[in-house]
């Protein structure tokens, strides 16, 4: 029993009742417009006491902070967390990279998140000074070959499919070093989950199997050779490979629709946390938190950008990710 996290994972039961429901999110859906949404957030409590109808994307903003300025008060140890903000972390260097590169006077705020160890301002110090050292040892090396390939030739894809890869890898070896079972299975469906989601695209978009393997990280529960080469063959290739692995309800999302497929790949992930639910004693209850915040933002997220562009509400509703409780 790891006595250290007793107190904060008691602390995290009494969070979670504040998550959002099933029934909360239809009734999101259910608002006339996205104005009313956006109150009905106000009124359970998203975003300051200043925040207006007006701050959509500012209360999303502010209900990530609030999750982690949770755990820094929480948690002496960040680094136990360290996996979670890899996606972010490696997004601050894709953004700082291309505001580099580009020699553009201002960067935009926006473009960063502030909530990973290597906020924008300082990624962009160390690509301007090209003091890679001072990175990560899992994001040193992806770091100068995709600025310099980006520096040499202007490909921004080829720039974002070399630093989403390293992203993987680190969460991966995270994952394969972590103590914490939680942490491992996170890492096994998050890279899973994105070798999917890149063989589903490059088969849209015709991509060759040498790009493919350039895009997807090796994992234990996925063959990076098979699945690439399915998607070679078409998407019902793609369907009939993972209909064989412990992703099958994937093909049979892949099958439905595109949407369906989406909301699938964040689902599985949700599914991987939800036995957090009934673990009092580890890490585990905390990370599963932090990944059901930022689940029912992003389905917020859905959910306001459907009612801005008219979508209908069964529309939106295909739409919408499983809440972790």
């Amino acid at each position: 029993m790891s006595e250290q996290y007793t107190y904060a994972v008691a602390r995290i039961r009494s969070k979670e009742v504040s998550l959002f429901s099933q029934a909360t999110i239809e009734q999101l859906v259910a608002a006339k417009s996205h104005e009313q949404c956006v109150q009905l957030l106000l009124e359970k409590g998203w975003g300051d006491s200043d925040s207006s109808i007006e701050d959509a994307e500012a209360i999303l903003s502010r209900e990530k902070e609030k999750t982690w300025e949770l755990m820094r008060e929480m948690i002496k140890d960040m680094s136990v967390l360290d996996v979670l903000t890899y996606p972010d972390q490696f997004h601050n260097l894709k953004a700082a990279i291309k505001y580099v590169a580009s020699d553009s006077s201002a960067a935009d705020a926006n473009l960063f998140y502030d909530s990973c160890s290597i906020n924008g301002k300082e990624m962009i110090e160390i690509v301007q000074n090209k003091d890679f050292h001072r990175l990560p040892d899992n994001m040193a090396q992806a770091a100068q070959e995709a600025y310099e390939s980006f520096v040499h030739t202007g490909d921004g894809q080829l720039c974002d499919v070399m630093i989403d890869k390293a992203a993987l890898e680190a969460i991966y070896q995270a994952g394969q070093e972590a103590t914490d079972e939680i942490i491992r299975k996170y890492a096994e469906s998050t890279v899973a989950v994105a070798d999917i989601k890149i063989a589903v695209r490059s088969q849209k978009t015709a991509k060759s199997i040498e790009f493919m393997k350039k895009a997807m990280a090796e994992c234990d529960s996925l063959s990076v050779d098979l699945l690439s080469r399915a998607a070679l063959s078409g998407m019902d290739a793609i369907q009939e490979y993972l209909a064989g692995t412990e992703y099958a309800q994937g093909a049979q999302a892949l099958a439905d629709s595109p949407s369906a497929f989406e909301r699938w790949c964040d689902n599985r992930i949700i599914e991987t946390i939800r036995p957090q639910l009934y673990n009092s004693f580890t890490i585990g209850p905390l990370v599963a938190y932090v990944i059901a915040r930022e689940n029912e933002i992003k389905t917020v997220r859905i959910i306001l950008s459907g009612k801005q562009n008219g979508l209908s509400d069964e529309s939106i509703r295909e739409r919408v990710r499983d809440m972790y409780v």
